[in-house]
């Protein structure tokens, strides 16, 4: 598959050939799902919590004696039948995460790449870089070249004036290429990939 190469100001730079092992797959939907799935449910904090009757603060004597009162039997008021008393099964500290093979991972980032590049999702730079961190600036750019939601995936090492000036610009993410995932591919409208990216993805699925 033959793509344009464009520069940060929307020139024409020549064009690339993108892997078709990477690129052109056929996407399964099913798979992105658990991807993503997986992604979210690692990234959970779990911190949720509730007191069980072992957590009340309350006293365990016996409220009153066994028979004879015309009442149900009961032998501690921190019972989660009392208002007050500990919550019975509710949720506790704990990893949301799943395990999920490692090929799969990979298999996985593929078909995502594969389905941007089916969907026409997929810009190609030169590079990713500005002679000064401006934000205003660069989203004009941006603006020019309609990206409203874009990942933008430059080589082992950001360049830290574009960095800078593209943090602060809502829907735009920028990413070295080791933090490329499934779930920020599919969630931006467009995926864009300078030229050290995709020689580093091509040569990571070799």
């Amino acid at each position: 598959m033959k793509i344009d190469v464009t520069s940060l100001d929307g020139a024409a730079a020549g064009s690339i050939e993108l892997n078709d092992e990477v690129f052109g797959l056929e996407p399964r939907e099913d798979l992105i799902a658990r991807m993503i799935r997986y992604q979210l449910a690692k990234r959970r904090a779990g911190t949720h919590a509730v007191k069980n009757r072992a957590d009340i603060a309350r006293t365990g004597k016996k409220m009153y004696r066994q028979k004879g009162t015309g009442g149900a039997r009961h032998g501690s008021a921190r019972v989660p039948q009392f208002r007050g008393g500990g919550r019975a099964f509710g949720p506790q500290v704990r990893s949301h995460a799943h395990d999920m093979p490692k090929k799969v991972r990979a298999l996985a980032l593929r078909h995502a790449l594969s389905a941007k590049a089916r969907d026409g999702g997929i810009v190609v730079w030169d590079n990713a870089a500005l002679d000064a961190p401006k934000t205003k600036a660069l989203r004009e750019s941006f603006a020019k070249l309609g990206l409203m939601s874009a990942l933008i995936i430059d080589g082992a090492d950001l360049q830290d004036n574009f960095a800078l000036a593209a943090r602060n610009i809502p829907n735009i993410d920028v990413l070295p290429v080791e933090g490329i995932n499934v779930y920020d591919i599919i969630r931006r409208e467009k995926l864009v990939l300078t030229k050290a990216a995709l020689d580093a993805l091509e040569a990571r699925f070799k």
